[in-house]
């Protein structure tokens, strides 16, 4: 058994060789709940194995089966999880060039649309962001959310008034209505490899690492498809700023997208309620399950000094002709 833990989450990570040779990779966790966890592991093992009728067979590794149902052990504390050791080929440069950029959204855009295929086969899960934010406000506004969060007073209005501004949002889009899909939300170039062509273009081969996976709208993947589109690249140690959505090589990502898989003005539109989910429910709300305790810490403090008064002073124009 060899520890392949990223050394920034709560969870435990292993590669395990098994009596006959084979491996499998274990993950351990006690952050939050088992039902989820198991929930979540029921739906990512029906995605794959529809999936096998698609181009992306083989894409994602699929969660061990017991009696044909994703298994998870689970002793009132603690749970597991056992996945197929996927493939690792080529990875792609930290900063991409003009054409990687296209060649990725493509290829995401493809891996999208059959993901929407299938959706309607898969059932929704008992959370959404929907009910994330509205947990995080509950959580804000207990008289301990000071303590429980870490956070100075001033702050936690911050937290409050982004949360509140988000749910009322929702509602003005009748976000509920929305088509709902399979994300996986955290892309980096960290958790999937490619394989590249003799054009020079490449072809998603693999993904592992599913913290994020849930069913909800496929615009939660986006702010970190920006990231990796960004001039500054895939980076060891960064900060979660919102300019990487507006940056040009973001919006050609977007228009590449578009041609495979469009959008319309709503979907745009939501980009930078994408950013201020992700930081409101897994830098904050969810923090100290994703993150050690001195990232956690350093991740709040910076989503009320930093990040969300950023977004207060975002100019969403480069966004606003992509469909044209």
């Amino acid at each position: 058994m060899v520890e392949v833990s990223a050394q920034v989450s709560t969870n435990r990570v292993y590669r395990l060789t098994l009596d006959d040779g084979s491996r499998v990779i274990a993950k351990a966790s006690s952050y939050g709940s088992y039902f989820l966890f198991a929930e979540d592991h029921d739906r990512l093992h029906a995605c794959v194995r529809r999936l096998h009728r698609t181009r992306f067979d083989g894409v994602l590794a699929d969660v061990l089966t017991k009696f044909g149902r994703a298994f998870t052990w689970y002793d009132g504390s603690m749970w597991v999880v056992f996945y197929e050791e996927v493939k690792q080929v080529g990875t792609l440069p930290r900063i991409l060039t003009d054409a990687h950029v296209e060649c990725f959204a493509e290829e995401i855009a493809e891996f999208h649309l059959d993901c929407a295929k299938l959706a309607p086969t898969i059932p929704l899960t008992s959370k959404s962001i929907k009910s994330d934010a509205i947990n995080l406000l509950d959580q804000l506004n207990n008289p301990f959310a000071s303590d429980h969060f870490e956070l100075e007073p001033a702050h936690i209005d911050t937290l409050r008034r982004h949360t509140h501004g988000f749910l009322m949002n929702l509602e003005s889009i009748r976000y509920d209505y929305w088509e709902k899909i399979p994300v996986l939300i955290d892309w980096n170039l960290g958790n999937f490899s490619v394989s590249t062509q003799p054009d020079g273009r490449f072809k998603i081969v693999s993904r592992w690492d599913y913290d994020w996976f849930r069913i909800d709208s496929r615009m939660l993947d986006f702010y970190f498809l920006s990231r990796v589109s960004s001039r500054t690249g895939d980076r060891t140690v960064f900060s979660y700023s919102p300019h990487t959505l507006v940056e040009p090589r973001f919006v050609k990502f977007l228009r590449a997208y578009h041609r495979v898989f469009p959008l319309n003005d709503a979907a745009i539109a939501f980009l930078p309620e994408v950013y201020r989910f992700f930081i409101l429910n897994y830098v904050v709300r969810e923090g100290a399950r994703f993150f050690r305790p001195d990232l956690c810490r350093m991740f709040r403090r910076d989503a009320a000094t930093v990040y969300l008064p950023m977004l207060d002073a975002f100019d969403p124009s480069p966004l606003q002709n992509i469909l044209i």
